[in-house]
């Protein structure tokens, strides 16, 4: 049995892991409520954005001049846009999604396509160097509040390479939030447009100027920036949520094992107490026999 001095070192150990993990998890909590308020406030206008440009894409005046952005056609690489943490301590978020982009690349290899990835955060980007160094572009660092200076550049890569022929689809892979304990990672299509199905089109008196061609040709940059934003902020949403819950249990855990030691200390000095007792007890009976 280890020493009481051993068990106090240990306990005290505990205790300050426990009160990091706390501050962590107050910390994890207050970014986590703003994230949720970033994402239910934008989450209808991306919404509607893809709504938009998906009935546009299937209007028939639109199929010839837009061609290479509506048209699918033969896929020879795929593009990934792969969401992830720039941190750990946040339970399975990363694994989960790391998980769901290499299911989608063995997928799309099993067909004899190729694929490149860009990351948006060091966790996939580690992981993709370590396994399938396959990444065209990186991006880490991002704010805790992104906006479309931050996420410019990236969609710059993805519509560029899009519209040279490097790639002949784009897809974006990352955490979708739908709560404080759930969030599933996810994949959507970001380039081509497909067009919408022909009962979910919108309503037929909406008018568009000057016509659907220019609307969509002149908002598909915004569109895909839309669609890239709207990622980030459920990744945080969720990344942030992820965070809290586990190091909530991770202090809950501290606090258990603190019992634990606890109870074994007290037997650990109970034990010496006793021991003590009995070489004292036995020390008394042993002169008592000698002057006798």
């Amino acid at each position: 049995m280890p020493s009481t001095r051993e068990i106090r070192s240990r306990i005290k150990s505990v205790k300050n892991i426990a009160q990091v993990t706390k501050a962590m998890e107050a910390v994890s909590a207050a970014k986590m409520r703003k994230a949720q308020q970033q994402v239910t406030m934008t989450r209808p206008y991306a919404k509607q954005a893809r709504e938009v440009l998906t009935y546009i894409a299937r209007l028939s005046s639109t199929e010839h001049e837009l061609n290479p952005l509506i048209q699918p056609r033969p896929v020879k690489r795929v593009g990934i846009l792969l969401v992830t943490g720039d941190r750990g301590l946040a339970g399975g978020f990363n694994a989960n999604v790391i998980r769901k982009a290499a299911t989608f690349i063995r997928d799309v290899r099993k067909q004899g396509v190729e694929v490149t990835v860009v990351t948006v955060g060091r966790k996939g980007r580690d992981w993709l160097l370590r396994y399938d160094p396959v990444v065209r572009a990186e991006f880490t660092g991002m704010p805790d509040n992104p906006t479309t200076y931050n996420v410019g550049p990236i969609v710059r890569i993805l519509i560029d390479d899009f519209l040279s022929g490097y790639v002949d689809e784009v897809h974006l892979i990352y955490t979708n939030f739908f709560n404080t304990i759930r969030q599933e990672p996810h994949v959507e299509q970001l380039l081509p447009i497909r067009p919408a199905e022909a009962a979910s089109g919108m309503a037929s008196e909406y008018i568009f100027e000057p016509s659907p061609e220019a609307v969509l040709s002149r908002v598909l940059y915004g569109f895909t920036e839309v669609q890239v934003l709207q990622a980030l902020y459920e990744s945080l949403a969720s990344e942030y949520s992820a965070r809290m819950v586990a190091m909530r249990n991770a202090t809950d855990a501290a606090g258990e094992l603190i019992d634990d030691l606890t109870l074994t200390y007290n037997k650990a000095r109970q034990s010496g107490i006793t021991g003590e007792l009995m070489d004292i007890v036995g020390g008394a009976a042993a002169l008592e026999g000698k002057s006798a």
